[in-house]
């Protein structure tokens, strides 16, 4: 029986997907085997040694001690394209925000009637304070090209926008899925000049925080109009206000507001709607839940942010599941312990992702909890589980 601890409201859809006779899930559980987990802050918390895996629904995982995990053995999952439709939607909601005043305009419609000011007898008078471009035949630059950026990228050129992408990690799948006529820019810099319209689908990390910063916007066209639903980092705040304030960044649609950037010019602000929608919850929710339970059961791994994607059909009757530093000689350890007990393998994967790896090792044998405890206490060995079929 599996425990699972929940640190936020999961859908209950995804809950289902992990049934009773198999898991238990609470929110008070002490020794949990995995964690299922939306936007509850992780950072501080303690990893206990029961913990095999941490499921995010959603595809952020900035509320998540990664590198902790990452030493403790934990597996970290996200569901990137779960929410990739919410998204979209509102990222082309925001790109007209960005431009035609819309939130503005509803705010001093609401002042006048607030002033008991009949509303009809001002409307043709005001409505030239809120009169911003169209889309069409604009150039929209979309900085990420992963579930999300692929979806906002093609829906654009739909809208008649001149579209340029950049995502120096172009995957085979989302490059099989953009549109032909969206451009693929080279560097940053061709689509910080060229865009009329910048829109944010990247991830936040050491590499990415204050990607747009005080160079960025001085490369930008004036008058450039910003959305940013991704994270709120990737924009440096101490070089985004002069830019408002001058109008060099005409606006600026996020999804992370604060005080600050909510006094200032241009500035439309949303309450982290990105994935608020039923169907993304839902979504997320299964998504995760499944990948869970097949890492649990299965030692399969989904759709990691720390480890590998690694996937092998059952072939024997014990399976263990080894999580190790990327160093050599690992496997001829794993081999060697497993030859003293004179066991054979019948399938084995491996595969690293940075400094850490994974192997499944599939034989067709009883493995003894001395030999586990051999592997385990090999160099560099950060977790050892033995499944059985």
């Amino acid at each position: 029986m599996y425990q699972i601890k929940t640190l936020n409201k999961i859908a209950q859809v995804g809950l289902n997907e992990l049934p009773a006779e198999t898991y238990t899930i609470a929110d008070d559980t002490a020794a949990p085997d995995g964690v299922l987990v939306r936007s509850a802050d992780m950072l501080s918390a303690e990893l206990p040694e029961s913990l095999l895996a941490i499921a995010r629904a959603g595809a952020g995982t900035n509320n998540i001690p990664i590198d902790r995990c990452s030493e403790a053995g934990v597996v970290v999952f996200n569901t990137p394209g779960a929410n990739a439709n919410a998204v979209k939607e509102l990222t082309i909601c925001a790109l007209l925000l960005a431009s035609r005043k819309v939130a503005a305009g509803n705010k001093w419609l609401d002042a006048q009637a607030a002033d008991g000011v009949d509303v009809t007898t001002v409307i043709e008078k005001g409505k030239s304070q809120f009169v911003g471009p169209e889309l069409l035949g604009k150039t929209l630059g979309v900085i990420g090209l992963g579930a999300i950026g692929v979806q906002v990228a093609n829906i654009a050129t739909k809208l008649g926008m001149n579209v340029v992408g950049y995502d120096p990690f172009l995957s085979v799948n989302a490059a099989l899925s953009l549109s032909r006529a969206v451009r693929w820019a080279k560097d940053l810099e061709t689509v910080w000049k060229e865009s009329d319209y910048l829109t944010l689908h990247l991830p936040q990390n050491e590499h990415t925080k204050g990607i747009v910063g005080k160079d960025a916007i001085a490369a930008m066209k004036d008058g450039v109009r910003l959305v940013n639903l991704a994270r709120g980092g990737l924009v440096d705040k101490a070089a985004l206000i002069p830019a408002l304030e001058s109008g060099k960044v005409a606006s600026y649609v996020t999804d992370f507001p604060d005080n600050d950037l909510l006094k200032l010019p241009g500035v439309t602000g949303l309450p982290h709607l990105g994935a608020s929608t039923p169907e993304s919850e839902d979504n997320c929710a299964v998504m995760a839940a499944r990948q869970l339970a097949d890492y649990l059961e299965n030692g399969n791994i989904v759709n990691s942010v720390n480890l590998p994607a690694v996937e092998l059909p059952w072939s024997g009757i014990t399976r263990l599941c080894i999580i190790h530093r990327n160093s050599p000689g690992i496997l001829s350890g794993i081999t060697s312990a497993l030859s003293q007990e004179s066991i054979n393998v019948e399938n084995m994967v491996n595969k690293s992702k940075g400094d850490y790896a994974y192997t499944i090792v599939d034989v067709n044998a009883e493995v003894s909890l001395e030999s586990v405890a051999h592997i385990a206490g090999l160099d560099n060995i950060l977790r050892v589980r033995a499944l059985k079929r």
